[in-house]
């Protein structure tokens, strides 16, 4: 009688930890997310620019023309004009060293004035034309003492001195 030949030896196949699985899907999930947050971020930036940047940077590259951008700038004094139903306003936005028209339709805030910073969000067209979807004016003011004519009146405080000021 001969012996039964033994089973051929099976290949050696190693064996995961749990802590290593563990590892491995973390490192799945964490370059998952990463890989979305950049590419969300990537597809939703919007450039921010002064006027000049933008006329340089449709010089050099002409499809940035219909970019969605934000500009920086101030209002050109005695540029603004209101359509008469007062849903539109068009005025010029400059940085000292360009200028731009700007069309922008929607409800303008009640700090936007001729001189007054502003920051306008939209697209330049290829007539030099920005046309803003949003508008946004800088409040001066805010950062201002109080005219002498409010420190009469109830309940205004004069600003707390700190330490240093003293």
């Amino acid at each position: 009688m001969s012996s039964p030949t033994p089973p051929p030896p099976s290949p050696y196949i190693p064996s995961v930890k749990p802590r290593s699985k563990f590892i491995i899907g973390g490192l799945l999930v964490i370059g998952t997310a990463g890989y979305l947050a950049a590419s969300a971020i990537r597809d939703t930036g919007v450039y921010y620019l002064t006027p000049q940047e933008l006329s340089a940077k449709t010089k050099s590259d002409p499809t940035f023309y219909n970019t969605g951008v934000k500009v920086g700038a101030r209002v050109v004094k005695g540029s603004i004009v209101r359509d008469p139903g007062g849903r539109e306003v068009a005025f010029r936005m400059t940085d000292g060293a360009q200028t731009f028209p700007v069309v922008y339709r929607g409800i303008t805030p009640d700090t936007f004035t001729d001189g007054v910073d502003v920051v306008v969000e939209g697209r330049l067209g290829t007539d030099n034309t920005f046309r803003a979807t949003t508008l946004l004016a800088k409040c001066a003011s805010r950062y201002e003492n109080a005219p002498d004519k409010y420190k009469q009146t109830p309940g205004y405080k004069q600003p707390a001195r700190t330490a240093q000021g003293a």
